[in-house]
């Protein structure tokens, strides 16, 4: 499992979490190895230019909506040198990135979400 999918799957369950992703498709909002705070997300409150952790068609990606459907539930998923991944549903949007090394993006301010932990039987 890959390091995008294990922070998904820790922010689907309601983590907030800071790691260091790698790769140049966010440059300049953020360089690699930088270390971001993702934290679980409203769907519904996403904008365009908001940075998600989403899972599209199978990858998970730390990318920018760059469009809306609110209609279908759904946003359009974009790096920042204009390469579209693709539209994903709500339900595969996992996390928001709330802070890039300890500055907060005011963006990502009111969208966060506490998730219900899992409860034992």
């Amino acid at each position: 499992m890959g390091v995008l999918n294990a922070v998904a799957t820790r922010v689907a369950s309601g983590a907030t979490v800071t790691f260091r992703p790698t790769g140049s498709s966010m440059v300049p909002l953020i360089r690699s190895r930088q270390l971001v705070l993702v934290a679980p997300v409203d769907p519904t409150k996403l904008a365009v230019g908001d940075i998600v952790l989403a899972r599209v068609a199978g990858t998970v990606y730390l990318h920018l909506v760059s469009a809306l459907d609110p209609v279908r539930k759904r946003v359009q998923i974009s790096n920042n040198r204009g390469r579209v991944n693709g539209w994903t549903s709500h339900d595969r949007i996992f996390g928001i990135c709330v802070a890039i090394d300890g500055v907060n993006r005011s963006s990502a301010e009111g969208k966060t979400q506490t998730r219900d932990a899992p409860t034992a039987d």
